[in-house]
């Protein structure tokens, strides 16, 4: 590992070994976290902890970090990771001290957690319609400089600007521009040109730029079907981009991209940042899209995320039953997993229990006996835990609290 990345006694002082570290001291988290994390487990092995259990190798994630940053930056862009996927401020800020430019958050609850862990450059994509979000978006930019809402209607636009005057504040704002999924943000060109200049001339905003999020594209197999659909499905974004650009407006963030992506979006004209979240764990789900040398595995970045898990019953032919069901592993598909087999398939479609069964298996599983699954998709799976349990060589180095757990509001 090189000397850029944080060393190992940063990384402890940045983890829940010492919980002021992470929290803030006076406040009903900081309690909390107290009782989730056990010091006595630093240095034990992972094989040794109770299971169902989530745990991170630290020598895949930290290449996964580096290989994301050394990619962006030849690129010529940046990176500003998503924190729905680990919803860990730890994760977060060692993004950050490893060059992001800040992090992604999807919720107001996400982003007000983020801030009282230290992380100050926050970009909440997720645009807020009510009143109470919205209220909730403005208090916290009156305590973060650093805090980015999104908007995609004029009505929302001017909703904020009320919110934020109301306030005595100017909020950073940026227009959502949909890539043609109709799932969010306003459509591209000139509708999206207008809202901008109405954000920038509202009194209490201050327009900061523009996102578009093609998610259709990061999981297309093969890469370059892959690279085609993301430059054709951000093609009238970069347009917009260019029309905004002309217009004279500040167009300081043009965010977009992810995981699937990373590696081409800086071919999208004006992008300045993909917002990758995956990455850092990786899972079944971006395994099987293929990569630039390897069209059946997705080989940039390593599986770092697992779940340990327990056989409880080995008795009957051709399968077994683990602790580990769907209120561990979700019953997302693909299914996990497990880590360094093969001829087996993994099911986690019962709420406590998952399911192996063989085919033509490297190996069985006795009672008692403990594996390893790659996680199916890694955001749902993270909101399941109250930590993230980092080792290294099999060992627990850090306990990483997942202070965003179940913050969906």
């Amino acid at each position: 590992m090189t000397d850029s990345f944080l060393s190992r006694r940063q990384f402890l002082q940045g983890t829940a070994v010492t919980s002021a570290a992470l929290w803030t001291p006076n406040s009903a988290t900081a309690r909390t976290a107290n009782n989730l994390t056990n010091e006595t487990e630093i240095g034990v092995s992972k094989w040794d902890l109770d299971t169902p259990v989530l745990c991170v190798d630290l020598d895949n994630f930290e290449q996964n970090v580096k290989t994301m940053q050394d990619t962006v930056t030849s690129n010529g862009i940046g990176c500003r990771p998503h924190a729905k996927t680990h919803k860990c401020p730890t994760i977060a800020r060692l993004q950050i001290a490893n060059g992001a430019l800040g992090i992604c958050t999807a919720k107001v609850s996400e982003s007000e957690i983020m801030f009282e862990h230290g992380v100050e450059q926050i970009l909440l994509t997720t645009a807020n319609v009510t009143r109470t979000k919205i209220k909730r978006a403005m208090n916290l930019r009156r305590q973060c400089s650093g805090f980015i809402q999104a908007t995609y209607t004029e009505q929302n636009a001017r909703m904020l600007s009320e919110a934020a005057s109301a306030l005595g504040i100017v909020a950073d704002v940026v227009v959502d521009v949909d890539p043609g999924g109709h799932r969010t943000g306003i459509t591209a060109g000139q509708p999206a040109l207008a809202l901008a200049q109405l954000v920038d001339s509202l009194p209490n905003l201050n327009f900061q730029g523009m996102l578009c999020y093609d998610g259709g594209a990061q999981h297309v197999s093969g890469f370059e079907a892959r690279r085609a659909r993301a430059i054709e499905g951000m093609s009238q974004a970069a347009e917009t981009y260019a029309m905004m650009t002309r217009a004279g407006l500040n167009m300081k963030i043009f965010s977009g991209g992810g995981t699937g992506t990373y590696n081409m979006d800086h071919e999208t004209p004006g992008l300045t940042d993909v917002q990758s979240g995956s990455y850092i764990f990786m899972d079944t789900s971006y395994l099987s899209i293929g990569s630039r040398d390897n069209n059946e595995t997705y080989t940039d970045f390593a599986p770092s995320l697992t779940i340990v898990t327990t056989v409880l019953t080995s008795q009957y032919e051709g399968r077994a039953t683990t602790d580990a069901g769907a209120k561990s592993c979700t019953i997302n598909r693909p299914w996990p997993s497990v880590v360094g087999e093969t001829g087996m398939s993994y099911t986690s479609g019962s709420d406590e229990f998952g399911t192996i069964r063989y085919e033509n298996p490297s190996r069985t599983y006795q009672t008692g006996e403990t594996l390893e699954l790659i996680v199916s998709h890694c955001d749902p799976v993270v909101n399941l835990y109250d930590r993230i349990y980092a080792t290294r060589n099999d060992q627990v180095e850090a306990i990483w609290p997942i202070a965003a757990r179940g913050k969906n509001q």
